[in-house]
């Protein structure tokens, strides 16, 4: 397993991924991604900015994840201190096929590691409501749950945050 910053090149596996995700999230109840995000544009704008992070396994690109110092300004509804520098993951998927092999895991362990090399003590990330399997996955990785918030650019949803503090 290599965690490496993702470039022009993995945009037609990143879309790959995105399709195969959208509806398997859908048919688990969590609408908060659809046919229109995260797109190629966001893909695009993401690895310009030097923030999004891929994994590969054998080759194959495995999961995705946006490690930025973008706080949603909702966070402030569990109360954020968004003063605070934190690292913050967005957009993190998995492919189905790598499920269970620690790609997420590894995912966060790089935002933690960017988080330590620039000297910030806060790791954030939320989740939609509906996200079973991150909702575990977190608080084993010392993520502490902060409540729920709502996000105004997916109205109708519901989606918890969580903090680490390193």
């Amino acid at each position: 397993m290599t965690v490496r910053p993702a470039n022009a090149a993995d945009l037609p596996a990143l879309m790959h991924l995105i399709r195969h995700v959208v509806p398997l999230m859908r048919k688990s109840g969590n609408f908060q991604w659809d046919d229109h995000y995260p797109n190629h544009a966001v893909f695009e704008s993401d690895i310009a900015r030097h923030q999004l992070w891929v994994v590969i396994i054998d080759e194959l690109l495995a999961g995705v994840a946006a490690i930025t110092e973008d706080q949603e300004p909702e966070y402030a509804q569990v109360g954020f201190d968004l003063s605070q520098r934190a690292i913050v993951t967005h957009r993190l998927a998995v492919d189905p096929a790598f499920r269970g092999r620690g790609v997420a895991a590894a995912l966060l362990s790089q935002a933690e590691q960017i988080a330590i090399e620039r000297g910030i003590a806060f790791l954030r990330i939320d989740t939609n409501s509906e996200n079973q399997i991150t909702q575990t996955l977190f608080p084993k990785l010392g993520y502490q749950y902060a409540g729920e918030i709502t996000l105004s650019f997916r109205p109708g949803l519901r989606f918890l945050a969580y903090e680490k503090t390193l």
